[in-house]
């Protein structure tokens, strides 16, 4: 089975029952993901956490969440990869791409995992068009 990194929106879609051009945002990206391996940062693992947190999510939702989780690998950061992410976001700087600004650091370590795992990264959030090195599979 092969795998892709799925970035937050796109992987709290069934929770949140975000939408998009009119169609559920987990509609849209089903094909990208039905499957295939998930995987998620542990930037992706936080966001989900501090959503929950500042919805007051109860019981019910969080445990939901932590069935979706349950069901990804979360891709932990060490040095290598810690690596990547600075020769990326210095890349991106040279570039000019928005991806490597201070206000984007948490996609930037989202599409860091992708990039040094070498796997798709599954997204709908135009920051990420164009960063090299990345493989993106969006509907946007």
């Amino acid at each position: 089975m092969s795998a892709v990194v799925v970035d937050t929106g796109v992987f709290s879609a069934p929770l949140v029952k975000r939408r998009a051009a009119g169609a559920p945002l987990e509609d849209r990206y089903r094909r990208h993901l039905v499957g295939h391996q998930l995987v998620i940062s542990t930037q992706t693992l936080a966001e989900l956490y501090y959503g929950a947190e500042i919805a007051g999510w109860g019981l019910a939702r969080r445990e939901e969440l932590d069935r979706l989780v349950g069901r990804a690998v979360i891709a932990a950061p060490g040095e290598p990869m810690c690596r990547t992410f600075a020769r990326v976001r210095a890349r991106l700087r040279q570039i000019g791409h928005g991806l490597h600004n201070p206000d984007h650091l948490g996609d930037l370590w989202i599409a860091t995992t992708a990039i040094h795992l070498g796997l798709p990264l599954v997204a709908h959030d135009g920051v990420f068009v164009d960063c090299p090195g990345l493989e993106l599979r969006t509907e946007l």
